[in-house]
């Protein structure tokens, strides 16, 4: 019709893309507690996905038995440009749960980064998340679309639990090296999605291509840590402190606190936010001045050495089976035999569900005086701080999710304006950590005490 207007477009606050997936439909349940409530920035929201039908089911399941609100179902494919592109222009932030990501995700960054759309997913592989920094950092920057990844389980907990620990060193004394013992638990079985199994499975196999990444980029900045490089140590311990016998984990946690560190070495008092009050600016450089760099890795405990054991023996039928074609089918063929049951490809029910929970210990190592780090002497002092939370995948992992998501609708001022960014210097001087314990996720001081040499 001749001079006819087009009407806008609906403006969601947001949109969670791939909805109907096997956490997907959990962040919805966790999107709708919070969708309309007083204190909440989420007013507006749409489900989008390649399957209409499963996306109505899943809003279904996730209000039963309650009739689901009038939520916008969106069809949107990774495979068509076009369709990410109307996503982006109708929301201002994208939950994306779509993996494996490094198959799926590279097309939702780049919707994203070049129409401004801001960006989380719960993503935990390296070198996609690696990948997108190098390639629309600069753009999304341009845009003003704040893209973070590992907004989940991976790597919050690690995140913010390292800082928390930090933050228990109060001056004169000094973090050297800080060690995160992760436990899971529960009540009948602990069961992961066949999703994640995939991510790790195609991580290991795909190794050599984040050691290329990495060798071809510019060296970031190095922090500098005060006192001696912690040693290898034992393959397998037993951490006394913690009740648990423990085994490295390579895990995306490490990785992603050593970006972290570094954009932080970068940037001694954080990210500056796109128009921050006095109030705040004040707040950002008091937070990240108690942030010390700090060695940091990742272990996986258990109550027995017979748990130990298999979480070895997996580790090594992954990395044996990812080098050949044959071998990787096998593996997601048949997850739950591969994973000694630890992943099923129908995931886990909902009674496994309530019934796991996770416990992440973090052992400081450091100095009861800051002097003591120039002389190259052995830690002297030890702080044990702890983050407890629900299930990891399914019920933490949304939890975390949305909360990010309402600091992202109600702080975006006080945030970067826009780039690819570790989860950790974006939201660890906001009021993350206090949502965070508002909805069952906790921490705590567990112990500080003297070392005898």
């Amino acid at each position: 019709m001749p001079g006819a207007v087009n009407p806008p477009r609906p403006l969601y606050d947001v949109i969670i893309l791939g909805a109907s997936g096997f956490t997907g439909k959990y962040v919805v349940r966790e999107a709708l507690k919070l969708l309309n409530s007083s204190s909440s920035a989420l007013k507006t929201l749409a489900l989008a996905g390649r399957n209409p039908t499963k996306l109505a089911q899943t809003l279904q399941w996730a209000t039963y038995p309650t009739p689901p609100p009038p939520i916008s179902i969106l069809t949107a494919d990774t495979a068509d440009p076009m369709s990410l592109q109307l996503l982006c222009s109708q929301t201002k932030l994208i939950l994306n749960c779509v993996g494996p990501f490094r198959l799926f995700a590279e097309p939702v960054v780049a919707a994203c980064a070049y129409s401004g759309c801001d960006y989380l997913d719960i993503c935990g592989e390296p070198e996609f998340m690696e990948r997108m920094e190098g390639k629309y950092h600069e753009q999304a920057v341009k845009s003003g679309s704040l893209v973070v990844s590992a907004c989940g389980f991976d790597s919050i907990p690690a995140e913010l639990g390292l800082m928390f620990n930090c933050r228990q060193w109060m001056t004169p004394t000094l973090p050297n090296r800080v060690e995160a013992y992760v436990s899971l638990e529960s009540d009948t079985s602990i069961v992961g999605n066949f999703a994640t199994f995939e991510s790790a499975v195609l991580g290991v196999a795909n190794a050599h291509k984040l050691q290329e990444l990495r060798r071809s980029r510019p060296k970031r900045a190095t922090p500098v840590i005060p006192g001696p490089a912690p040693s290898k140590g034992p393959m397998i311990e037993f951490q006394e402190k913690v009740g648990l016998w423990a085994v490295k984990l390579p895990s995306a946690d490490s990785t992603i606190i050593r970006r972290t560190l570094s954009i932080l070495t970068e940037n001694p008092h954080g990210l500056p936010g796109i128009n921050e009050n006095p109030e705040h600016i004040a707040q950002r450089k008091a937070f990240w001045s108690m942030v010390k760099p700090t060695h940091f890795g990742v272990k996986i405990g258990s109550e027995s050495l017979s748990g130990i054991y298999k979480f070895i023996t997996i580790g090594k039928l992954i990395g044996f089976l990812c080098g050949t074609a044959f071998g990787r089918w096998l593996l997601l063929k048949f997850p739950s035999f591969f994973s000694l049951g630890y992943f099923r490809k129908k995931g886990p029910s909902e009674e496994e569900v309530k019934s796991a929970s996770f416990k992440m210990w973090f052992v400081g190592h450091g100095f009861s005086d800051s002097l003591l780090s120039h002389r190259n002497m052995r830690p002297d002092m030890e702080i044990i701080t702890r983050v407890t939370g629900p299930e990891i995948g399914y019920l933490a992992t949304p939890i975390i999710l949305l909360q990010c998501a309402l600091i992202v609708l109600s702080q975006r001022e006080n945030l970067p304006k826009g780039g690819v960014f570790p989860p950790g210097i974006v939201f660890g001087s906001t009021d993350l950590q206090q949502r965070l314990q508002k909805n069952g996720i906790s921490f705590d001081v567990v112990s500080k005490t003297a070392l005898i040499a």
